[in-house]
């Protein structure tokens, strides 16, 4: 295999329960951003069914627009686990069996105290022209061979065995442009569509530019995302544009860069030494889950109450119950005292309370499926109360409900107020 250098990728994600939206890709994401860091260029993600012709297809097509491909999934030892015959045609070659894969198969099962299924052997298997990369996390070796003078990498579907052979067999291979680097910069905003920040960017997204800039709309956050690809000397264009977008949008920055909502958060309030906690209804935990997603939340989240019923809204948060009769559970005043609530039984810096109507029943015609109230509470008393009117199933209430508290506490934590949301009622 002659040495090349690798400028575009091509990332397949092999498997049946991928199409069928039985399971969730998260391979060509993780390999993406680590192809970038690299200053290597991801083209095109590709996910296909356990079918040999539009496997060789994908990876026959592939070949011809990159220069790098990756796929993941269809190693294992049954009849729909089809990348070793695929990569074999492909190339224009037969399998043969790998001694070396094989008795490392059967050494992971000894290690295990279990006898090595008859089946499992088929996972020696590869192209005479292509070699194995040893898998010290299953049984499934991965391949890497030619292609029509493109490097294809084949690789477990796991993403623990996945990302941990890319780490140790793949990123060292890698050889990116000399001199060239891929920069990207995001600044995720709140209160303003797509098309109002369209306008206010201009000329600044116009695809010919020698710096790209281009949104991406989900769950209430719209994100300006800001790309480079050049020469490692001219670094400093990408900051310039980044100001400039972040001028037009003064106000409606909730967090820039990489981390999620919930990442920024916790690094905000570990920054300030501050402390948060939750009161939850028509969310039922999901606010506290997703912030708990973060490795080191301990340091910051005291916890959360979910106050689905009415009685513990009174017992736990403390609700007056003259204000669940007067306004219903779903009202500003209602999340005002879910908050406060909170504060006091938690001692928390903040505290913001969600409830809402996630649907698909309980609506009313004053207050239809997917209203919802987002309290911010702070310690000193203050309170911030948004009321959202929502669209979409339940599980996007839910999320976009999220977002709203998350970004609402991003902006608290910089001592700012937030700006109006959007589907928020004015």
């Amino acid at each position: 295999m002659k040495p090349r250098t690798h400028r575009r990728a091509v990332i397949l994600s092999l498997g049946d329960e991928l199409t069928l939206g039985q399971t969730l890709d998260t391979n060509a994401r993780w390999i993406s951003r680590r192809l970038v860091d690299r200053g290597i260029l991801p083209v095109e993600h590709v996910t296909l069914p356990d079918d040999l012709d539009a496997i060789v297809r994908a990876l026959e097509r592939a070949a011809r627009q990159a220069d790098l491909i990756i796929s993941t999934g269809g190693l294992g030892p049954t009849l729909d686990d089809l990348t070793r015959d695929a990569l074999a045609r492909a190339m224009g070659d037969t399998l043969v069996e790998d001694p070396a894969s094989l008795e490392q198969i059967r050494a992971w099962f000894a290690s295990r105290g279990r006898p090595m299924v008859g089946l499992n052997a088929v996972q020696a298997l590869r192209p005479t022209r292509a070699a194995a990369i040893w898998n010290k996390w299953g049984t499934a070796p991965g391949l890497v061979g030619e292609i029509e003078g493109a490097m294809c990498y084949c690789l477990p579907g796991p993403p623990a065995e996945m990302t941990a052979m890319f780490a140790e067999a793949v990123e060292p291979a890698l050889a990116p442009p000399g001199g060239i680097v891929i920069q990207t910069r995001a600044l995720h905003t709140v209160g303003l569509g797509e098309s109002e920040i369209a306008t206010r960017l201009g000329a600044l997204m116009r695809r010919d530019a020698v710096v790209l800039v281009g949104t991406t709309a989900s769950g209430g956050i719209v994100s300006i995302r800001i790309r480079r690809e050049g020469p490692s000397a001219d670094e400093g264009a990408i900051d310039q544009v980044a100001a400039q977008c972040r001028d037009a949008v003064a106000g409606h920055v909730a967090w820039e860069g990489d981390p999620t909502a919930a990442q920024a958060l916790v690094e905000a309030l570990r920054a300030h030494g501050q402390r948060v906690g939750v009161v939850e209804s028509c969310t039922g935990g999901l606010l506290g889950a997703t912030i708990t997603d973060v490795p080191g939340s301990s340091d910051v989240f005291l916890g959360g109450l979910i106050t689905y019923a009415n009685e513990l809204k009174r017992s736990l948060a403390g609700v007056d119950e003259r204000s669940l009769d007067a306004h219903g559970a779903v009202s500003a005043a209602v999340a005002q005292e879910m908050a406060r609530g909170g504060l006091r039984a938690m001692g928390a810096d903040h505290c913001v309370a969600v409830t809402g109507i996630a649907g698909p029943g309980g609506g009313s015609e004053a207050k239809p499926v997917g209203t919802v109230f987002v309290c911010h509470g702070r310690s000193d008393g203050l309170t911030d109360c948004r009321q959202l009117r929502l669209t979409g199933d339940r599980g996007s209430i839910r999320t976009w409900s999220v977002n709203a508290a998350l970004s609402m506490l991003l902006f608290a934590c910089r001592g700012e107020a937030a700006p109006g949301l959007l589907r928020q009622v004015r």
